[in-house]
Order: structure tokens, then C-alpha cells, then sequence
């Protein structure tokens, strides 16, 4: 899988690149098998690529550092799975990553880990139970 080497740092907006892909996966769905493939083909072939178990100490607060990487990124792969709608660490860095793409062009490639395309488009099957189950909680939460 050839990655293209988006824009320079200069052309990145505020934050220099660190990384030049962040992934974003469902740890419980492809951490051990397909994502792990990934992580180590990108490294392999001198991609610096960040990953949350790597990068992360455990027991911090991993939203800001999770929001750094992305910032210091000069693209994604979002590895859609079956359960990734259904972690809400999942969605807020997909809304992370698609307000870095909005503003600075940041790359982003989906890879769809057996869920169908139309899935995440029309947000049906899993991915719409789990939206719901998202809705569902903000609800109670504004009741309270």
C-alpha cells in the first residue's frame, strides 16, 4: 500500500508534523490482527506512524494527546470495524480528524475491516445500533 506523502510541514497549518499517519481503529475489533499488519508494514517502510498503545502512558489523560497527534499528523487511516461506532474514543477522534481535514486538508483514508462501505455511509447495520446506543446515553445524560 503506497501512502503519498501529503504537503510539507510548512503547508500543515499551525502544527508541525510529527507523524505521517495516525491511526485510528477499535482496539477490541483490530488491534491484534489486521491493525497490528498495518502498524508494522507503515514502520517497515519508514512511515512514522502513531498508535495509541505506543504512544500513550497508560493512566493519562489520553484525550490531549490523542488531539496532539492528530494536530501533528499529516494524515489518517481510520480503520472502520464493526464495533468502532460503538466507542465514543472512536467517534471523538473521528470528529478530531475530520475538523484537521476541513482546515488544513489533512488526508484521511478509510480501510473498511469487514463492514461494508454503505454501512458507514448510510450508517445502517451495526454502526446504526450503535449510534443509537450514542443517542440513546446523550439523552438520559440531558435529563438528569
Amino acid at each position: 500500500m503506497a501512502l503519498v506523502r501529503a504537503q510539507d510541514a510548512s503547508s500543515s497549518g499551525n502544527f508541525p508534523c510529527r507523524y505521517e499517519v495516525f491511526l485510528s481503529f477499535r482496539g477490541e475489533d483490530t488491534r491484534k490482527t489486521f491493525t497490528d499488519h498495518l502498524y508494522t508494514a507503515f514502520v517497515n517502510s519508514g512511515i512514522q506512524t502513531f498508535r495509541d498503545d505506543d504512544e500513550l502512558e497508560r493512566g493519562e489523560d489520553i484525550k490531549p494527546g490523542l488531539q496532539k497527534a492528530i494536530q501533528e499528523s499529516r494524515s489518517s487511516v481510520i480503520v472502520f470495524s464493526k464495533d468502532y461506532a460503538s466507542s465514543k474514543w472512536c467517534l471523538d477522534e473521528l470528529v478530531l480528524i475530520l475538523e484537521r481535514k476541513r482546515i488544513s486538508g489533512h488526508v484521511v483514508l478509510p480501510v473498511f475491516y469487514d463492514v461494508d462501505p454503505s454501512e458507514v455511509r448510510k450508517q445502517t447495520g451495526s454502526l446504526a445500533k450503535a449510534f443509537a446506543g450514542h443517542q440513546k446515553n446523550r439523552s438520559l445524560n440531558k435529563t438528569r
